[in-house]
């Protein structure tokens, strides 16, 4: 089984001379089972990357998309998802949806006459579309299991398990503070008190959520400096993402969701913090910055 990174990058593309190691592609991360069965998690710009090399490849398509949330750089590569448009093909997309707007809609707005050429029900494979909160689904060999992270709009972290091996995918989640929460207003209070709700370290349902995984896909869109300044933004800044990697006693922690405006050398940099922190602080878990074209066996 194996993952390969089309796409790292948060909030907005970022191709230059200064990506060009890690990537300016948004999120988009592919994961092949057994048999070649494929799940993607995230539709980002990376996916456009992947759908030219599924096309390429020849044969038909049935795999499952698992979108995060509908924040543009989660699913603004969908419009240009060659397998979409392919008679025969099927794709189940899962995701959250709210009380006012359906998962359907949510990709589809995008694709509204108005800003795209094509709508969605022009499209050409089989679509089906599969709300979920916090449960667990079958695809393929494996089970998928949601969790709500600390973010604006109902937003899901996933972990999917096969047999004895697990990947948790979280790429955007906000350290949660009782404090701060109750002055913020941009997360759904449903949400909110989910964490609320937990004793202790209310973080504590992501460290369960993570537990023993032997990939960690986390955001670490901020360094602690930066991140004085963006609370509330629904981000976490790379101490945050060792921390969870160390209580959840995971096995490899993958550095994910770039800052847009992080230059490569700059990212090389937060890599090599986080060794030495690991190290300064005995953990046992290796750590890697997520790269475009970047694959890890599972």
């Amino acid at each position: 089984m194996k993952l390969t990174f089309w796409g790292t990058r948060g909030s907005l593309p970022s191709p230059g001379r200064d990506t060009v190691r890690y990537g300016g592609n948004t999120p988009c991360v592919e994961v092949r089972l057994a048999n070649n069965n494929l799940i993607i998690f995230d539709a980002g710009t990376g996916l456009r990357g992947l759908g030219d090399a599924i096309t390429a490849a020849g044969g038909s398509l049935k795999a499952y998309l698992a979108i995060s949330h509908p924040h543009w750089d989660h699913i603004q590569g969908f419009p240009f998802f060659k397998p979409a448009f392919i008679p025969g093909n099927e794709l189940t997309i899962i995701g959250a949806q709210t009380r006012n707007i359906t998962l359907r809609q949510m990709i589809a707005s995008q694709m509204d006459q108005i800003y795209f050429p094509v709508q969605l029900n022009e499209l050409k494979a089989k679509i089906r579309f599969l709300p979920v909160r916090e449960e667990t689904v079958p695809v393929f060999e494996g089970l998928l299991s949601t969790m709500f992270v600390y973010h604006p709009t109902y937003a899901l972290g996933f972990r999917l398990t096969v047999g004895n091996r697990s990947i948790v995918y979280i790429t955007d989640n906000e350290p949660f503070d009782r404090e701060s929460a109750k002055l913020l207003k941009n997360v759904d209070k449903n949400i909110v008190d989910l964490y609320l709700q937990q004793k202790g370290d209310p973080n504590q349902r992501v460290f369960d959520f993570a537990r023993g995984a032997d990939i960690l896909i986390h955001d670490a869109t901020f360094t602690p400096e930066e991140y004085v300044n963006h609370v509330g933004w629904g981000h976490s800044d790379y101490l945050f993402a060792l921390k969870v990697a160390s209580e959840a006693q995971v096995k490899k922690l993958v550095l994910f969701h770039h800052d847009q405006s992080r230059s490569d050398g700059a990212i090389d940099e937060i890599l090599r913090t986080c060794r030495h922190e690991i190290k300064l602080r005995g953990h046992r878990f290796d750590c890697v910055a997520a790269a475009e074209g970047m694959e890890l066996g599972w």
